[in-house]
Order: C-alpha cells, then sequence, then structure tokens
C-alpha cells in the first residue's frame, strides 16, 4: 500500500448520513446484461451497515452487520460470493462464506466486554479469487480488492490505555528546556507567488535536536502587527518532498511545517540520500525498536520538539493577534496536532484527523491490532497522545474530523482513548467502513461531542 498516498488524507465532509441496505443484484431493466468477463468493477461496491445509528453497543447486546454486493444495475451471469472474518477485542474469531444473492447478508455478533468488534470481508469469485478494481498509486495504477472493512464499539467510554509514565511532565518539562536552551535564529527565503495579496517564505528555524523546523510560511501582504490568526498543519507519514506553495491565505498567517526538519528547494538526489539517512537498523524512520527503547533517542523526540518550535515561531511573529493559534493534520499530522495542543497552552483548536499512534501499549492489553503499526516499547508511552491529550487545556476545542469504524493503522480503541482523555471541548466523527485512506461513499456516521 502507497504509505505516502493514503496516510496524507486528512478529513472528509462532516455531514451525518446513513445508508439504507439496498438490494444486491440491482433489478433495472435498462441495464445491461454483463458477463464476468464484462463486469465493470470499478463500479462494483461492497458495503456495510448496521441497523443503528450510532454504531454503540452495550456489552452482550447482539449487533447484525448487513452486507450488500451492490453491482450498480449489472447483472451477472456468474455467482459471486462474500468472504468474511470477523475479530475483536475479546479475542473471539469467526469467518464464513455466503453466495451473494438478493438479501443482504446478516452477520450476527456481539462482544462482552469494552472495545470494538471489525467485520473484514471481500467480494471474490466463484473460484475464490477476490475481485478487484483499478485505483491510482504513485501515479501508477493498481489493482485493489473490493472488500469492507468496518465494525461497532461497545461500552468505549470506559477504555483506557496502560498507565503513563510517573515522569511524564518531568521528561516534558526537560525537552522544553532544551528547545529554550537554543535561540530560534529563523532565516526566510521569500518565494515567488501567484497571488499578489500572499508573501511566501521558504523557512528555517534552529531547534534543539538533530535538524531545524523547515517549513513555508504565507503571510498576507499588508498584514498589520497583532491584527492576524495564526495556523500550522503537519504532514502524515512519508518520504516525500515538500514543495513551495503558489499561494496562501490572505486572512491569516499559515506555517506549513516539515516532519522531518530537510533543506528546502534541494535536488532530488539530496531528497534521496537524506531519506536513506534517517533509517534506523534498516527500517523506515520512527519505526526501529531500538531506537524507540530510549525517549531521547526516538524519532518522535526531534520531531515534537521542532513542533514546539514551529509553533513558538509562529506567536513571534509581529502579525499573530496573541489570541488565535490552530494546529491541523491527518496520521502522522494528526499526532502532531495532538503534541501541539499538549504541549503548548496557547492552542486554541486541534484537527486531528485519523491520529496515528493511539494507544500503542494497547496491543499488550488484547487489543485487536493489524498491519502497520510501531512495534511496542515502553518509551513511547511518553510520544502516545493518549497520554497527550490529558494535557490540552479545557480552553482548547479538538477536532477528530475523522475516524474510521475500519481503520487499523490507527485502531478505532486508540482513537477512542484519546477522546475520552480529553478534558475541554471535543467532538469525533466516526465513518463505518473507512480504513486509514479509504471513505466509502455514503458511509453510515455518527458523531459524538462535548461541548
Amino acid at each position: 500500500m502507497n504509505i505516502t498516498r493514503w496516510l496524507s488524507i486528512l478529513t472528509i465532509p462532516a455531514l451525518i448520513s446513513i445508508v439504507t441496505p439496498f438490494s444486491a443484484i440491482a433489478q433495472d431493466a435498462a441495464a445491461p446484461l454483463a458477463t464476468q468477463a464484462t463486469l465493470d468493477t470499478q463500479k462494483v461496491l461492497l458495503t456495510g451497515t448496521l441497523d443503528r445509528e450510532q454504531a454503540l453497543f452495550a456489552p452482550g447486546e447482539e449487533m447484525a452487520f448487513k452486507l450488500v454486493a451492490d453491482f450498480q444495475g449489472q447483472q451477472p451471469t456468474n455467482d459471486y460470493f462474500i468472504t468474511w472474518e470477523r475479530t475483536g477485542d475479546d479475542g473471539v474469531k469467526d469467518s464464513g462464506k455466503a453466495k451473494v444473492g438478493p438479501e443482504p447478508l446478516v452477520i450476527p455478533t456481539k462482544l462482552d466486554r469494552p472495545g470494538f468488534v471489525r467485520i473484514l470481508a471481500y467480494l471474490v469469485d466463484k473460484n475464490g479469487k477476490r475481485v478487484t478494481k483499478t485505483v491510482m498509486r504513485r501515479g501508477k495504477e493498481a489493482q485493489e480488492s473490493i472488500f469492507f472493512d468496518g465494525g461497532a464499539g461497545v461500552d468505549i467510554d470506559k477504555l483506557q490505555g496502560v498507565p503513563e509514565p510517573a515522569d511524564f511532565d518531568a521528561f516534558w518539562a526537560k525537552q522544553k528546556a532544551r528547545l529554550a536552551a537554543v535561540p530560534m535564529n529563523a532565516r526566510l527565503d521569500e518565494q515567488p507567488s501567484k497571488d499578489p495579496k500572499v508573501k511566501i517564505y521558504a523557512v528555517s528555524i534552529d531547534c534543539a535536536g538533530p535538524r531545524p523546523v523547515t517549513g513555508y510560511l504565507t503571510v498576507p501582504v499588508d498584514a498589520k502587527e497583532k491584527s492576524l490568526p495564526a495556523s500550522a498543519s503537519f504532514h502524515g507519514y512519508g518520504t516525500s518532498i515538500q514543495r513551495s506553495p503558489s499561494g496562501g491565505s490572505s486572512g491569516s498567517i499559515h506555517f506549513n511545517v516539515n516532519a522531518h526538519g530537510y533543506d528546502l528547494g534541494q535536488s532530488d538526489d539530496y531528497y534521496k540520500a537524506f531519506f536513506e539517512s534517517i533509517k534506523s537498523n534498516g527500517k523506515g524512520y520512527a519505526f526501529d525498536p531500538v531506537q524507540n527503547a530510549d525517549p531521547e533517542t526516538a524519532y518522535f523526540n526531534g520531531m515534537a520538539l521542532r513542533v514546539m518550535r514551529a509553533l513558538e515561531y509562529l506567536k513571534s511573529r509581529p502579525e499573530w493577534d496573541g489570541k488565535t493559534l490552530t494546529v491541523g493534520g491527518g496520521s502522522q499530522g494528526g499526532l502532531q496536532t495532538i503534541w501541539a495542543a499538549g504541549l503548548d497552552a496557547d492552542v486554541v483548536k486541534a484537527s486531528a484527523g485519523v491520529p496515528w499512534c493511539c494507544d500503542l501499549g494497547g496491543v499488550t492489553l488484547g487489543r485487536i491490532t493489524a498491519g502497520w503499526r510501531l512495534p511496542y516499547v515502553e518509551a513511547l508511552n511518553y510520544y502516545d497522545p493518549i497520554n497527550h491529550a490529558r494535557r490540552i487545556p479545557t480552553s482548547c476545542y479538538v477536532d477528530i474530523n475523522r475516524a474510521g469504524l475500519g481503520d487499523y493503522t490507527c485502531p478505532p480503541s486508540g482513537v477512542a482513548i484519546l477522546y475520552n482523555n480529553i478534558r475541554g471541548p471535543k467532538r469525533i466523527y466516526w465513518v463505518q467502513g473507512s480504513t486509514h485512506g479509504y471513505v466509502p461513499p455514503k458511509p453510515q456516521t455518527f458523531v459524538l461531542e462535548q461541548k
């Protein structure tokens, strides 16, 4: 899977809708007949719904998932099947296979404790081969299975993670002291702007840790002192090259912060060498448990220092109104967003989509995990956003603008714990059938909010 592509997704529109289960094979008399060979799989969907708006249940209460293979008016002449697997935070596994027919496939299940159930299903042909459709990955066409990945929660407001480090606050006080010992020494290089109302700067700011803060700053041309809100955005996981924007907001100061602190505007050879250099013991950055065993050698240490320094710089800008400081990002950017809100009391709004690395220690408590996640070591608890969430002041509004019930890069249990630990105003937007980088058309959604 293309990590850079699917971790860059930030939000979807915050609309609440319910999908009513529809017939597995549409009976549209005007639709042309399709054989298996000519079936347009680009139109085919495998959807899953529950019989209630909020995918929340009590312990032991039965939940029924309805899975539908929708051929969008096509009438295949060959048989298709849905294969499915049920897993959950109770350790129970179940699976099955059913022929696609005129009625939805109903999968009843339940969970006897706080946590989540996951239903993962695929559309397959009569030979058991997964049916695929074409998607774009890194600018190239690739085949992806037609699937449903979703779930439901039980008493999720009672979920909690492993205990946080006893010296959590002392550790971060030490990191802030390290940062304070390094003068900012910001360097700005003005870039071409297609918008005459906005100036663009390539920025490099000295920072504690291995590298400076780098990124692109946009400032309205006629900005007056203490007149504008300021915002920072943070990047998802990946090794893409940050390029200068063509414009920016004419009503705010915005800093698009690079996750790594590499030099801007360099050659492809420079970036190739840089991304190779940040690997550790042959593993992608942040994935080496040996490097992560010490919280001060963890790759996240330098990243968190750069987050704090970026906000410090924004607040030093003469145009900042001294009141409105907002942050946002998705996935790894969501992780950094929660750090920012927990480490800087001046942040008034934090928008985090599919926030990464929540409840890393949950794997030791039997919670289901899958796929792409950091190997857990206790030192990562200093960076786990569920612990930073407790430090977010009640003056900050936190919007978790997408949480996927099928996202097992950022398991729903961890995102639920993040939400639970936020003391102030907050909102979380749950999406059925949404994985880390995929949102189905017209999904079931629901919102939890505390004002």
